[in-house]
């Protein structure tokens, strides 16, 4: 089957696909998929857009280096692929970079706030999610957390998946600590990025959802 859409045979669109490792059917979102590049390596298509015969696997550190010990990406595209000892690192980096832009992205929107004051004042108003940047002081994080949780919940959305370093970055700004996600398309986009970032470090599970 062309670009690897191992979906049991039957056609699904582009909703589930199979992963190469578990062979359990998964939503594309909860998968990455993977392409071989010229020179034999694998390269992560988290867009999932790039030409040739595609492996999906599972979005989570453990199953793409199991995946990797046990020669799935080399069964699934029936030639020899070159072994890449940093592979689980790289693809974490790499889903690091694309939820940072996407956060740069809802920031250019105008669906994100940074700031103590700032992030406080959105979260009374219903914020659609609360980051902290994983360095950051323990006694700020735990006030918005408990005035986050008593305006949407104890399911509310917390997130401490990004570096100091990598909000400043993303915001343009210098030691950025909390930010919070306003409602809008690019922050929901961003939401979903994060999601993926959390599940990929933490086996498939949220566990950054604080």
């Amino acid at each position: 089957m062309a670009d690897g859409e191992h979906d049991g045979g039957k056609p699904r669109g582009r909703l589930e696909r199979m992963c190469a490792l578990t062979r359990e059917l998964r939503p594309v979102d909860r998968l990455i998929r993977f392409v071989l590049a010229p020179d034999g390596s694998l390269a992560a298509d988290l867009k999932a857009v790039l030409p040739g015969r595609g492996v999906w696997i599972s979005a989570n550190r453990r199953a793409v280096g199991e995946a990797q010990r046990k020669r799935v990406f080399a069964r699934a595209l029936k030639r020899p692929v070159a072994i890449i000892d940093t592979l689980e690192d790289d693809v974490e980096a790499l889903l690091v970079k694309r939820a940072r832009d996407s956060l740069s992205l809802a920031m250019k929107a105008g669906q994100v706030v940074s700031g103590f004051a700032q992030v406080e004042a959105a979260l009374k108003q219903g914020a659609l999610g609360l980051l902290h940047a994983r360095d950051g002081a323990e006694d700020g994080c735990v006030r918005l957390d408990r005035l986050f949780r008593a305006v949407s919940g104890d399911s509310a959305p917390i997130w401490k998946v990004f570096a100091g370093s990598d909000l400043d970055l993303a915001l343009g700004r210098s030691n950025v600590v909390h930010a919070a996600l306003l409602n809008g398309s690019a922050a929901q986009a961003c939401l979903a990025r994060i999601v993926l970032l959390s599940a990929y470090r933490n086996d498939g599970m949220e566990a950054e959802n604080v």
